[in-house]
This record gives C-alpha cells, sequence and structure tokens, in this order.
C-alpha cells in the first residue's frame, strides 16, 4: 500500500469522525425535542396534579331546535343521519362578531357551526372512521353543508340559522 492511499484513508476517517462528532453535538443542543417525549416526562405528582385540576368548561351552546324543525339531515333516499348536539365537541371561544356555535353528529362525522352576521358558517368538520368529506359548503351563507361520503352511505349535514342559532335542517 502506497503513501497516498494510507493519506487518503486517513483522511476520509477524520472526515467521519468529525461527522459524527458535529451530528452528535447538534442532537445534544437540540435536545430532547428529537429523542424524548415532548414537554418532558413528568413525575406522579405532576400527573396527580394535572389530573386533579378541572377541565374548562365547553363554548358549544346546546339549545335544541325550535319547534316545527326536524334534527334530521340526508343526503339520497334511503339515507338518514341524525344531527344532534355532540357531546365534548368544542370549537375555539366565540369572537365577539360572532354568534350562537354549536355542534352536530351524524353516523358519518361532526361539524361545528355559527351563526354570524353574514349569515351560518361551518366553523369546522371532521369524518367519522371509514368515511371522508365529499363536499363542503363552508359559509357565510343563508344555509351551509357537509356531505360525509362512506364506502357504503353518504350523510349530508344541513345546517341553517334560524334565530341566532345554527340549526340542523333537512336536505330541500
Amino acid at each position: 500500500m502506497g503513501r497516498r492511499s494510507i493519506l487518503v484513508a486517513t483522511g476520509w476517517v477524520a472526515t467521519a469522525a468529525i461527522a459524527t462528532v458535529i451530528g452528535l453535538g447538534a442532537i445534544r443542543l437540540v435536545g430532547e425535542s428529537l429523542t424524548g417525549t415532548p414537554g418532558g416526562v413528568r413525575s406522579e405528582a405532576e400527573i396527580e396534579r394535572a389530573l386533579a385540576a378541572p377541565e374548562p368548561a365547553p363554548t358549544t351552546s346546546t339549545a335544541s331546535a325550535p319547534p316545527g324543525t326536524t334534527g334530521t339531515a340526508s343526503a339520497a333516499p334511503g339515507t338518514t343521519g341524525t344531527a344532534s348536539a355532540a357531546p365534548g365537541t368544542t370549537g375555539p371561544a366565540p369572537s365577539a362578531s360572532s354568534g350562537a356555535r354549536r355542534g352536530f353528529a351524524t353516523d358519518g362525522g361532526t361539524a361545528v357551526a355559527e351563526c354570524g352576521v353574514g349569515g351560518v358558517r361551518l366553523v369546522s368538520w371532521a369524518p367519522a372512521q371509514g368515511y371522508r368529506v365529499r363536499d363542503v359548503d363552508r359559509g357565510p351563507d343563508d344555509d351551509v353543508e357537509v356531505t360525509f361520503q362512506g364506502a357504503t352511505r353518504e350523510y349530508e349535514l344541513k345546517v341553517r340559522c334560524i334565530g341566532a342559532e345554527p340549526v340542523a335542517v333537512a336536505d330541500d
């Protein structure tokens, strides 16, 4: 082996060692965010304190629909989905310009709507497992709708403002 080969091998090993040291230093500098639990590991006392703290009150209004309106929203003949206030469905706190906010649930998914100056608008929506969102009209408008499509069924949730409350209505 010639002197040149030894020099090349030594240079390669030195470069690899320097790159390894720089990589390890960068990981150490970044810290646990790459290799550890986000927010760090909590002690048993911290967990007990967090569980004992009261949860914030939900901001979703659960007012019922006025007499004469239905809580059923359907898309196609033979498909039905009952819209009701979804327990635990909350969104961000309404702003000063927004009106009442309410959560709705069907077998195909959930949505949160609010009434405001421009009409009703969908704040958020999420399909249930096995469903996808096929179409969304988020508003603001006189009515908004979201369609959840599964392998064999489809649910359309249509919402209007009646008074200042978002209410699920039957599809026209």
